[in-house]
């Protein structure tokens, strides 16, 4: 058994594997709960990724119930980078790409990872990881309109709003939504003309929400970090 942990910047959520196969996701998990869950299941292997500072402490738990790997830029991966900064790549984006790669073999990959950012990144078809874009989501869209202005309100994300709002907060959404579906086939569009055969894959929080809003054919994988986690663990093992 194998467990890889995704550590987000609000909670963390882990994937139980058996080799490759995922056999179970658990959300909305404090550090004390990863502990908690690690020590019930008693597994072989644990792989972590944290986009926190101050891991130190969860870490040394974590080790004391199985080996453990802890992500970092320097850990060997299944896919060659091409980043000019690889020290700066976050570590969710390298999993999400090696995830892909292990899906799609053999494709042009564009990932959309759809969360508090929004993350582009380009893997092709000879596993080759180009780069992307990062944009901000749908809630910190809200809040900078709210934080930057001095009457609009704070309002959170809520469903599909209609494209034309009849009131500021109507406004305010269809604005955030209805512009991030436009920036999402934009962006897509464009790539499009760069990659052929470009397979789009949508992960995060959002996926299955803008999965049905985008006019393009769109695989959603949501633990698409977590299955690029355990690639990444199991690649290491056989190393």
């Amino acid at each position: 058994m194998n467990i890889c942990i995704d550590i987000g910047n609000t909670n963390g959520k882990i994937g139980i594997f058996r080799d490759a196969d995922l056999l179970e996701v658990i959300p909305n998990l404090s550090s004390g709960k990863i502990v908690k869950q690690l020590k019930a299941r008693d597994p072989e292997n644990i792989i972590v990724s944290s986009v926190r500072k101050g891991f130190g402490k969860l870490y040394a738990k974590l080790e004391k119930i199985a080996d453990t790997i802890v992500l970092s830029h320097n850990t060997p991966v299944p896919v060659e980078i091409l980043y000019k900064t690889p020290e700066t790549l976050g570590l969710d984006r390298m999993a999400s790409v090696v995830g892909a790669h292990s899906i799609f073999a053999g494709k042009n990959c564009l990932v959309i990872d759809i969360g508090t950012c929004i993350t582009y990144d380009l893997i092709d078809s000879d596993g080759r990881y180009h780069g992307g874009g990062i944009s901000p989501g749908v809630d910190m869209r809200l809040k900078a309109m709210h934080k930057f202005t001095s009457r609009l309100p704070l309002i959170a994300p809520k469903g599909a709003p209609e494209l034309i709002g009849k009131s500021t907060k109507e406004c305010l959404l269809s604005g955030a939504t209805n512009g991030t579906i436009a920036e999402l086939e934009g962006i897509i569009f464009r790539y499009k003309q760069f990659f052929a055969d470009l397979y789009i894959i949508l992960c995060g929080g959002g996926a299955i929400f803008f999965e049905s809003k985008i006019k393009d054919h769109i695989f959603a994988f949501p633990n698409l970090v977590l299955v690029g986690l355990n690639q990444i663990l199991r690649f290491n093992l056989n190393d």
